[in-house]
């Protein structure tokens, strides 16, 4: 099946330099909320038994996040990389369907917190094991027919080039 140019993906290079950006904007976010909760609550440990609370918490706020942007075409690091995200036909992402992109997202991070859960790995152990994973799911989409991200696949969603400007 051939894509028009205008649904074609970005460079898997463009692509993973816009996720690492995207992760140091995701840092700040969860930093500021993390503060944010840790005031209302008045949660003063990392070890407080309520941290499952602001786990939950930073994975709605995360959520509300990347379905705002992606809903309106593209976050501040895409932005900046020229890519956009749409849904398959190349339209404008509707609230739920970013929503979903969000949850098969989850595949870039899952295995290696299960990993980390586990708790028989060392810290350098478990670098190995996220680099490993966020290199492997990566090069999957050099076997997508249109060399799109799996979960972008799964999600009915596709990143494309944006124009200059927008």
């Amino acid at each position: 099946m051939t894509v028009p140019d205008s649904l074609a993906a970005p460079g898997l290079g463009r692509r993973m330099a816009a996720w690492l950006y995207e992760a140091l904007l995701l840092f700040a976010v969860g930093l500021i909320a993390t503060l944010v909760f840790s005031v209302a609550i008045d949660m003063r440990s990392g070890i407080d038994p309520r941290r499952w609370l602001l786990q939950a918490f930073l994975v709605l706020v995360f959520a509300v996040y990347f379905s705002f942007f992606w809903s309106r075409g593209q976050t501040l690091a895409m932005k900046t990389w020229r890519i956009r995200v749409v849904d398959r036909y190349g339209r404008p992402l509707r609230q739920g369907r970013a929503l979903l992109r969000y949850v098969f997202c989850s595949i870039w991070v899952l295995p290696p917190l299960v990993a980390l859960a586990s708790r028989r790995f060392t810290l350098w152990q478990l670098g190995v094991i996220f680099l490993g994973w966020i290199a492997f799911w990566a090069l999957l989409s050099r076997l997508h027919p249109q060399r799109q991200f799996w979960h972008d696949a799964l999600a009915g969603t596709r990143l494309v080039e944006a124009p200059a400007g927008r």
